[in-house]
């Protein structure tokens, strides 16, 4: 079962939440979708399928940014520098130095 709702009666009451499968939740003013609450005896399922979604989205950008990593090679001067020996020398560098 089903129902939808606005911010201002779902702020004033909770309990509305009780009793449905999910609340669909709008603005009633502008008609904007904001949400939905889903019943706790879905929330683990649900959660599981969101969980593995997010994993797979974070590894499909993890796979594109592997296409790029190490494909550059650095020159032997500024091998085995840390972060701000290396700016230094790529300022001197920059400046002639």
């Amino acid at each position: 079962m089903t129902m939808k709702v606005g911010m201002r009666e779902l702020a004033r009451n909770s309990n509305i939440l009780d009793g449905y499968d999910y609340v669909e939740v709008e603005d009633k003013k502008t008609h904007e979708y904001k949400g939905l609450f889903i019943s706790p005896k879905y929330a683990e399922e649900f959660k599981a399928f969101l969980d593995d979604k997010l994993s797979k989205d974070i590894q499909e950008q993890l796979d594109e940014i592997k296409k790029f990593a190490g494909t550059m090679e650095c020159e032997d001067r500024y091998k085995n520098l840390d972060g701000k020996q290396l700016m230094i020398e790529v300022s001197k560098a920059k400046c002639g130095l």
